[in-house]
């Protein structure tokens, strides 16, 4: 138990910094000097009184994620509310549930008083990762004409589904709005490879060459964090 209860204290303290972007060195000290490192990163990073309660459940819903997702069920049979059915797809999805996750979004899309791109971006990544791509499809394009969609991970996901479903003219107009200098390595390299697939050899590889040219003024981080990517460009332009 006490090496599951350290498990779960490092996971929410590398959440936390994510979340908050924090600097890298943080992800080091809470990785390798699980207790004392995250003990420090609590303590100066996030702890306050107010918070204390809040920072204690969401560390018992790491270590207990069933636990969370049947007292938001009770809370949804008390009150189903918009906010507490996002609570309760957003637990789904943390427990890598997307089927109870999608049911219970498109339930809060029939609050037609609620902004629904929250719900919707949400719906693009679960349909995602169930690979069904009409779905994602379906959703990515109620919001694709909103500022938020333009440059993020849900219009990625939308270009990718686009191409899986052989509308590449259309995925590359998505893929295309992502491609961002010293940005965006996994997602350029997808555009690269569409380019390589449509017999655009000369704009793949350019593209290639610049994510490659750009990958080694990296930081030791960030080389580390892309690891995969470099490497599938250095053999894709062997």
């Amino acid at each position: 138990m006490y090496f599951y209860f350290i498990v779960a204290f490092q996971s929410y303290c590398i959440y936390h910094a994510y979340k908050n972007r924090k600097p890298y060195y943080w992800y080091f000290l809470v990785f390798f000097i699980p207790v004392l490192g995250s003990l420090i990163y609590i303590i100066t990073q996030v702890y306050n009184k107010n918070d204390a309660e809040k920072i204690q459940g969401e560390i018992t819903s790491i270590i207990n994620p069933t636990g969370k997702i049947k007292d938001l069920e009770k809370k949804i049979e008390f009150s189903d509310t918009y906010t507490n059915r996002i609570d309760l797809a957003d637990a789904y999805v943390q427990n890598i549930d997307m089927p109870k996750a999608i049911l219970n979004y498109k339930k809060t899309l029939e609050d037609t008083v609620q902004d629904d791109m929250y719900s919707r971006q949400q719906l693009v990544l679960c349909y995602f990762q169930l690979k069904d791509y009409l779905g994602v499809i379906e959703h990515a394009e109620v919001i694709k004409d909103k500022s938020e969609f333009k440059g993020s991970k849900h219009q990625f996901y939308y270009g990718l589904a686009l191409k899986e479903l052989d509308k590449l003219e259309e995925a590359e107009v998505q893929l295309k709005q992502i491609d961002r200098p010293y940005s965006n390595y996994a997602e350029r390299l997808e555009l690269a490879k569409l380019y390589l697939e449509t017999d655009r050899r000369k704009e793949g590889e350019d593209l290639l060459n610049e994510i490659y040219a750009e990958s080694q003024n990296m930081t030791k981080t960030n080389k580390s964090l892309y690891r995969a990517t470099i490497a599938e460009i250095e053999n894709l332009l062997k």
